[in-house]
């Protein structure tokens, strides 16, 4: 694929993550007031499928609300970072999510999204290059668990996610740095 159409591909995707964005949040905007919605603070622990290894901790926060009687959506907001090549480059990321839940039960839900990733490549200083921020796309699938501790108040909500992105060359290795990564969150579900 030469240059010019990966933009145009690229470009087609942006277009498409910022209509389902804005399609998210016109539904979020319209749930009724008898549909309670839920905001969810949520901390956890993320895992890049490659790099160094190592389990980081991560903070998000997220906004639910029903569309229709079996189906939630969510848009979220958080940071993570990972280090790689022994800590030589550290990819600092801020993803925003869109997320479609089904929930054949009120205590279990399961689903996916997409995801726009705003992320820094923070290289060390001992090393000649400079750092740099990107965005992409990114899809995610996943589930969860809510376990309610104040009836029709407040639940403890259990998340689990593989979040699939694209890997992106560096200036470090010839090798590509695979950014995919899982994480599992434990969030209060508090309903407004």
């Amino acid at each position: 694929m030469d240059r010019a159409t990966n933009k145009k591909t690229m470009r087609l995707l942006d277009r498409i993550v910022i209509g389902i964005l804005v399609l998210l949040a016109a539904l979020l905007a319209g749930i009724q007031a008898a549909r309670a919605a839920e905001i969810v603070p949520s901390v956890g622990l993320t895992r890049a499928t490659s790099g160094d290894g190592d389990v980081q901790m991560f903070a998000g926060l997220a906004v639910r609300g029903s569309v229709l009687p079996l189906v939630k959506s969510e848009i979220m907001v958080a940071y993570r970072n990972d280090p790689y090549f022994s800590g030589d480059l550290n990819v600092r990321m801020w993803p925003v999510t869109a997320s479609l839940w089904v929930s054949p039960l009120p205590t279990f839900y399961v689903g996916g999204g997409v995801g726009f990733y705003h992320t820094t490549y923070d290289y060390a200083n001992t090393l000649p290059f400079q750092d740099e921020t990107k965005e992409q796309f990114g899809t995610h699938l996943g589930g969860g668990v809510k376990i309610p501790i104040v009836p029709a108040v407040a639940s403890l909500d259990l998340n689990a996610r593989y979040v699939h992105l694209n890997s992106e060359p560096t200036p470090i290795s010839a090798l590509s740095v695979n950014q995919s990564f899982v994480s599992t969150s434990l969030g209060v579900a508090i309903k407004f």
